[in-house]
């Protein structure tokens, strides 16, 4: 018995470890307390598809056969920390895009930048598609060229409430879980690095062309509504990306080298089918 204990225990400990949240050492999101959405935030489109809670600090978004719906921050930012705890559909939500994300599309059509997080819905019994995304000035040459990183989530995200966060400032973009950081997407050239003011968005529509296994699965009507919950909006200029403000602690890209070795299931510079000329930080 001892021998096998000897044996296995290694193997238990790693899966233990591979399954446990860790420690990023720092939560950026207790520094900044949580405003009422009609404070921070207006309908922009599909208002009969969206509800207020009586205390005006959540909002229930979602999508039916006839329409999606989306909010507009009231406000643009040129840098910030930008955060809201979703809970998600449950069942079926294949082809449906839930996101909170940051754009100027409205300023500059055809021509904009934006830094997305987008959960892209899936057939019953798979898990959600956490898409982070950067647009940079349509990536300068007029095309519209993504820099797409994907995730599994260590948790059910239809369960509960949780915290998403884009952390921008001028040298850094952090997209951060439950305050654990994701992805860090660095200044490295001008041309690929936002620069101009964007507003806050959050919304759920029909993504039925691409989002779930390249389109193969549609939405299914039959499921709806397809609903998603916002609330514990968090809006501020003044927050570092960690204890020191410069760069991440230690803990934090330890935290995130557990995520992108465990959970990352799409990195658009490892992806050799694209023509990296247009991604020159790849």
């Amino acid at each position: 018995m001892a021998l096998l204990i000897a044996l296995f225990l290694p193997v238990l400990l790693n899966l233990l470890s591979i399954n446990a949240q860790p420690s990023p050492g720092y939560y950026p999101s207790s520094s900044v307390s949580p405003i009422r959405f009609t404070d921070g935030y207006t309908n922009l489109w599909g208002p009969e598809h969206q509800t207020i809670s009586p205390d005006q600090y959540s909002t229930t978004i979602w999508l039916d056969s006839k329409s999606g719906s989306g909010f507009k921050s009231i406000h643009s930012y040129t840098n910030g920390y930008f955060g809201a705890s979703i809970k998600l559909q449950s069942g079926y939500t294949a082809g449906t895009n839930t996101a909170f994300y940051l754009s100027n599309n409205q300023a500059y059509p055809g021509f904009h930048d934006e830094v997305d997080i987008e959960f892209l819905g899936n057939i019953e019994g798979r898990p959600y598609v956490l898409q982070t995304n950067v647009y940079v000035r349509g990536s300068g040459d007029g095309r519209i060229v993504g820099r797409e990183m994907r995730f599994h989530l260590w948790f059910d995200p239809t369960a509960d409430f949780h915290h998403y966060a884009i952390l921008w400032n001028p040298d850094e973009i952090i997209f951060l879980v439950d305050d654990v950081p994701i992805r860090r997407y660095a200044r490295k050239i001008e041309m690929t690095f936002p620069d101009r003011q964007m507003w806050v968005y959050g919304s759920i529509w029909d993504a039925s062309s691409w989002a779930t296994d390249n389109g193969r699965y549609k939405t299914d009507y039959k499921y709806q509504p397809f609903v998603g919950k916002y609330t514990n909006f968090k809006i501020s200029s003044s927050v570092s990306s960690s204890p020191t403000g410069n760069g991440l602690s230690s803990a934090q890209y330890a935290a995130m080298q557990w995520v992108q070795r465990n959970y990352m299931v799409y990195y658009y510079c490892q992806d050799y089918s694209r023509d990296h000329s247009l991604t020159p930080e790849c």
